[in-house]
């Protein structure tokens, strides 16, 4: 059985920075993973969510390549982050990501593996090729966007910290253990 629900805790939902209600939503996938929950029983548009913030952090840490290093450029994530930046509204990341991705997808299979089994610093004409510094540019912010997504999802609930670990204890069957 899925777990149909999008859970932010009050504190997330009532901070000002809007990464927090991305990172709420983070914390509660992760610790559904930790317990031994498959990501097939977690609601898609929390792990869509996810994916977007994993796609925003590595492209504004390290540029588009360092997304596709670290990402070994994983054809079920890039489908995921193509259909949620669709999702959230972010058309001009969207049509970035899929011109960066026809660049990837033109590349040798030998020289794409090369890359990722290679280092990303130093001297690496792969990766200068693949970053583009328009992410920057563009004016649609993908945190507010994938926060927005996520307060208006029919599936968002806002709950306690400890309204949030009785859910995810019923939705496992045990206890969790709290740190």
């Amino acid at each position: 059985m899925e777990f149909g629900r999008i859970i932010i805790s009050e504190t997330a939902m009532n901070s000002e920075n809007l990464q927090d209600v991305i990172h709420s939503n983070i914390s509660v996938i992760n610790l559904m993973r930790e317990e031994g929950v498959n990501d097939d029983l977690i609601h898609e548009d929390a792990i869509m969510s996810y994916y977007l913030d994993y796609y925003t952090s590595q492209y504004t840490e390290g540029n588009f390549a360092q997304f596709v290093y670290n990402s070994g450029w994983d054809k079920e994530l890039n489908e995921l982050i193509e259909e949620g930046l669709g999702l959230i509204g972010a058309e001009k990341h969207l049509e970035l990501f899929q011109q960066q991705s026809k660049k990837v997808k033109l590349m040798s299979s030998v020289k794409l593996n090369k890359f990722l089994k290679g280092k990303l610093e130093g001297v690496n004409p792969i990766r200068d090729l693949l970053n583009n510094d328009t992410f920057f540019e563009i004016e649609e912010n993908l945190i507010t966007l994938n926060a927005a997504f996520l307060k208006t999802h029919p599936d968002f609930e806002v709950l306690s910290v400890d309204d949030m670990f009785a859910t995810l204890e019923e939705f496992v069957g045990h206890e969790i253990k709290r740190d």
